[in-house]
């Protein structure tokens, strides 16, 4: 039997999806694994994940997912972050748009 991962029912999930031009991919993935560094530092953080497409017909070449312990832990992050963010002087917007990367970005629960 598969093993099953010990979610909670109040688990939430961030699950962006993003699409990378191969001149992009590097800068982009060098800045997603710095994110993931803060967010393992985060309470409530239960999982991590930057995954990179390596197969398969889709439009989005990198995905990223966060579990998080409850909707409070995620909203808790997001402050962490984006004082962060201003911290180091980062502006996504701006950096998705000089990379010409997409991203389709989503919270999730399971079903």
């Amino acid at each position: 039997m598969p093993h099953e991962p010990n979610h909670t029912s109040d688990s939430v999930f961030r699950i962006d999806k993003y699409f990378a031009p191969p001149e992009a991919l590097p800068a982009l993935l060098e800045r997603l694994r710095h994110i993931q560094e803060i967010l393992s530092t985060i309470p409530g953080c239960q999982q991590n994940l930057v995954l990179t497409q390596t197969g398969g017909a889709c439009e989005f070449n990198v995905l990223t997912i966060v579990e998080w312990a409850s909707a409070q832990a995620m909203n808790a992050a997001k402050t962490i972050v984006h004082k962060k963010y201003a911290e180091e002087g980062f502006d996504p917007a701006s950096f998705m748009i000089k990379l010409g990367v997409r991203a389709e970005l989503g919270i999730y629960s399971s079903a």
